[in-house]
């Protein structure tokens, strides 16, 4: 059976990070969405996304398909269930479609006719925004099971201390560890291949640190963590959950919050995530065009891809920065900044496309990666669909 994971009515409740990537390239837990159901299907599953995603995330079509909804997260007991849907079949939770069968020559699905099979287990879908990391303690605790399932873990050389069952720490082949005090008592810690934790940092688990990720000397990161592959990171770290490839070096502190791909953070930029007066956090909701309570008491930055922020900048809580801005300057700037943004607190313009994408280039050229011609073309049309924003 040909597997295909499609962009359901959260995608734009998921922006900015769904303006650059398909809902099943978010990351939650130590892998992607997509990652994960292609872990329990043992296959590779395709797109049905944004049409000006569609070259680099493209659909591959069977005669015979099933389509998922992408942001359902998949459980063993799931992935059984979608195996055996056939033809005329839907799977459903109460009134939440999971998946339905879909021929090539089918020129419109009449759900009318299918025959419904309830999924009677229990349903977890990122929804919201801070969806991902709310439930990114339990995402990396399934993870972990399934990534480490009878293997065995690179050791650990004595020079680091483990507090808690040595068995739920797991290291991948090449990575370099050292000085390092890992607290495992409430969660698991998984280190992929080949990244770099320095002397004196403290983990607290559940956390994943991804492939190629490197830990700076003292960093403090605490549990339901997640730093995505090739990222670099140092400080104060809780309950953030980094996509991949981007930079937070240095001291400063961040929480409750949601960092995409090509981000950087300038030395000694903090993020509240906690508002004076303990109500809940008002986080801009695309989906809404407008402010929406989270329901959360703890919420910090969701910044898109390649955003910035410059040394010393103040982040308030709940703010959402999109995609390829640079903010920088005294005081907070809004707690909603839209894509292409240059500027702060005092004057906010507009990011020039052209700069913007040489910017894009550097970036990923400082991670040893391809800026390519279809990177170029979903930046213009993020540019394009979002000018109703900037001022």
């Amino acid at each position: 059976m040909n597997y295909i994971l499609f962009d359901g009515p959260t995608r734009n409740s998921l922006l900015p990070f769904t303006f650059t990537k398909p809902v099943s390239e978010i990351r939650v837990g130590v892998m992607t969405i997509k990652e994960k159901w292609e872990k329990l299907l043992g296959c590779t599953l395709t797109y049905l996304t944004e049409e000006y995603l569609e070259a680099k995330y493209p659909m591959v079509e069977f005669d015979e398909n099933v389509y998922i909804d992408a942001s359902v997260m998949p459980t063993k007991e799931l992935a059984t269930e979608i195996s055996f849907i056939a033809e005329n079949q839907m799977l459903m939770r109460n009134d939440d479609m999971i998946a339905f069968f879909a021929s090539k020559n089918q020129e419109e699905v009449d759900f009318e006719s299918y025959e419904v099979i309830e999924f009677k287990e229990e349903l977890f879908k990122i929804e919201t925004k801070s969806d991902i990391f709310s439930h990114n303690y339990q995402a990396i605790n399934d993870d972990f099971q399934l990534l480490t399932k009878n293997r065995s873990s690179v050791d650990l050389s004595d020079t680091n201390t483990i507090i808690g069952p040595a068995e739920n720490v797991f290291l991948e082949a090449g990575v370099a560890v050292e000085c390092v005090v890992i607290n495992a008592t409430e969660g698991p810690v998984y280190i992929g291949e080949d990244a770099v934790v320095m002397e004196g940092s403290l983990l607290r688990g559940p956390i994943a640190i991804g492939e190629k990720a490197v830990v700076k000397m003292g960093a403090k990161i605490y549990s339901g963590t997640t730093i995505g592959p090739n990222c670099t990171v140092g400080g104060e770290i809780k309950n953030v959950v980094f996509f991949g490839n981007s930079n937070k070096g240095h001291d400063g502190y961040l929480g409750n919050s949601v960092v995409g791909e090509w981000c950087n953070f300038g030395a000694d930029t903090n993020v509240s995530n906690m508002k004076n007066n303990h109500s809940e956090v008002s986080v801009w909701d695309y989906a809404e065009d407008g402010f929406m309570s989270s329901g959360l008491k703890f919420c910090g930055l969701f910044l898109g891809d390649y955003s910035k922020l410059g040394i010393n900048t103040m982040i308030n809580t709940g703010t959402v920065i999109g995609v390829s801005s640079n903010v920088f300057g005294s005081g907070f700037p809004d707690k909603f900044i839209p894509s292409f943004s240059w500027g702060g607190k005092e004057s906010l313009v507009e990011y020039k496309i052209d700069k913007a994408l040489n910017d894009a280039k550097k970036m990923r050229a400082l991670k040893k990666k391809t800026f390519e011609d279809k990177d170029q073309k979903i930046l213009e049309a993020i540019f394009e669909e979002t000018k109703t924003y900037r001022p």
